[in-house]
């Protein structure tokens, strides 16, 4: 097989339909953006999940007399408690935190930074109470069940919860995401068989010819496919370099206050390689089996 002629053709194909071909590497391109973004997503989600899952904790606090009158969690009905969860299967850990600790708590760490809610919480008591650490957070029901109406205790609060709210927020992401490079890809495989029928139909009389001479359907046919594989791997190299500047302009102004305060672990150079490497072969692929089924199934000739 003459690569010279062979590359010739393909070049050829994709000048002869500029246009086409043009539209079918910005789809395809914004089609794989959509999917990179998607799959983004969900790197983001399982990234957030690993890295709360072991802080979880389940948290009872207290009624306003337990937290004012036990500053030690050295009275009933504080006492008992405490005993009773650690007697619990599952339990892990159960560690008491008194007023004046969970106000340090929240200036210091949970909202640092943010002078507005220091203000705003610094005449208010926050109530103590017992964080308990579990085997498996999915343990929350059993507990909240068991200890929700026991004297002394005000609300039994699940931290899984949270995680649970920030994942479902990359679940939505990824679905809208998944959404459009759906509807994307559909439109790109519409362009490419329309490409591939054109370029046929244009150059039927050469295919007829190298047919007569004895060519194979396969030779004579390959450069259409290739065309359609080298506007995808060129519409996929559009779609990572949309990954690498929107980390930077999108991700990172969007979200860059949580990342910093670790609500969300950021989006690495790592994590666009991985989804890098997953959207351009899906990209090459996905031409060359639409190029394929309709030289295969439209072109006869």
């Amino acid at each position: 097989m003459r690569f010279g002629f062979l590359f010739g053709e393909v070049i050829t194909g994709l000048r002869r339909n500029v246009t086409m071909t043009i539209a079918m590497i910005l789809t395809t391109a914004v089609s794989l953006t959509m999917l990179g973004g998607g799959l983004l997503a969900v790197r983001i989600a399982d990234k957030t999940e690993n890295y709360f899952m072991d802080r979880v904790e389940i948290r009872l606090y207290l009624d306003d007399d337990v937290s004012a009158s036990d500053l030690e969690c050295s009275q009933a009905p504080c006492q008992s408690l405490m005993s009773e969860l650690k007697k619990t299967g599952g339990v892990v850990s159960v560690q008491f935190v008194n007023s004046t600790e969970a106000m340090k708590e929240a200036t210091e760490v949970t909202f640092k930074g943010q002078p507005e809610m220091i203000e705003m919480i610094q005449d208010t008591r926050l109530p103590a109470s017992l964080r308990v650490k579990m085997t498996d957070a999915d343990q929350y029901e059993r507990i909240f069940q068991t200890y929700h109406a026991r004297p002394g205790v005000q609300q039994v609060l699940n931290d899984k919860e949270i995680v649970d709210r920030l994942v479902s927020i990359f679940d939505g992401l990824r679905n809208a995401a998944f959404g459009l490079a759906l509807v994307m890809a559909l439109a790109a495989l519409m362009l490419i068989a329309n490409m591939v029928q054109i370029a046929a139909f244009t150059r039927r009389e050469e295919v007829g010819i190298m047919r007569l001479v004895g060519a194979t359907r396969w030779y004579t046919q390959l450069p259409f496919l290739l065309e359609a594989v080298v506007a995808a791997v060129i519409g996929s190299v559009l779609a990572i370099l949309g990954l690498l500047v929107a980390r930077p302009m999108v991700v990172d102004r969007a979200l860059g206050q949580l990342f910093d305060s670790n609500v969300f672990p950021h989006v690495t150079g790592d994590d666009i390689a991985v989804v890098a490497l997953t959207i351009a072969p899906i990209g090459v692929v996905f031409a060359a089996v639409t190029a394929y089924a309709t030289l295969r199934y439209y072109v006869r000739e």
